[in-house]
């Protein structure tokens, strides 16, 4: 952010005008908009794939009634089979093979470097990431994040003069141009792997979380059940001994 920052104060203390990196242009139409939802393969998480799912509808059903049209690439099949009932024409890709055996950079890099063309390529204006936000063992959220177009934000401690930071001067050893675009490929990288982390960790405390539940519901249908047949085996003993004294008495 501080170095982005440190350009825009460039060009006002020189009167230059640079070019930025395409990650960060705004969008040419702001008509196309692509969705990347994370979800999982498997089952038995309770609510964690429907969340993201309905999450993942929400947003499309917004963005086309501002009348944008939206593409959605899901990750993991149990979002994809709720989406496509009901937006299956807004499903662009389905990738299986994404996070197979746990979170890996390398495949992340690779997927993320072709989103990174399809925008650069003017194919879509925005892309958004709708993942499970992983905050303790039970608590998690789904909020829809922005990763293209790049937005940075102002330090709220940003010094005067450019060439220094915390009063010592610095400089870097290639230009600033460059090294804006190189870190900013690399926070979206980072965005994208970030996302399946989160989601991943989502899934795996939501299943803990469910079959904790399921295992405590177990318990207490076997307690009870357990109280259900004492009585009834009591019951059936009672009127066997009350049989029994009947017919002596009768004898």
């Amino acid at each position: 952010d501080r170095l982005y920052y440190e350009l825009k104060q460039e060009e006002k203390l020189h009167n230059l005008r640079y070019i930025y990196p395409s990650m960060m242009r705004r969008p040419y139409k702001n008509k196309d908009y692509l969705l990347i939802v994370f979800s999982s393969d498997r089952g038995l998480a309770g609510s964690f794939n429907y969340t993201v799912a309905k999450a993942a509808i929400q947003r499309i059903d917004e963005l086309e009634a501002e009348g944008i049209n939206v593409k959605v690439i899901c990750i993991g099949k149990k979002a994809y089979d709720i989406i496509r009932r009901t937006h299956e024409k807004n499903i662009d890709e389905y990738r299986d093979d994404l996070g197979k055996k746990g979170a890996d950079y390398k495949e992340m890099k690779s997927f993320g470097f072709k989103i990174l063309n399809r925008f650069n390529g003017r194919d879509i204006d925005v892309v958004e990431v709708i993942t499970s936000k992983f905050i303790s063992a039970i608590n998690r959220e789904v909020v829809p994040r922005q990763v293209l177009p790049i937005i940075l934000t102002k330090p709220e401690e940003f010094e005067q003069d450019p060439s220094m930071v915390d009063n010592a001067a610095y400089e870097y050893e290639s230009d600033k141009m460059t090294m804006l675009t190189e870190t900013l490929a690399l926070l979206f990288r980072a965005f994208i792997f970030q996302a399946m982390v989160h989601s991943q960790a989502s899934e795996h405390s939501a299943r803990m979380t469910s079959m904790d539940n399921a295992t405590r519901n177990a318990q207490d249908i076997i307690k009870n059940l357990t109280l259900k047949y004492n009585g009834i085996r009591q019951s059936a003993i009672t009127t066997e001994l009350i049989e029994i004294i009947a017919g002596a008495e009768a004898v």
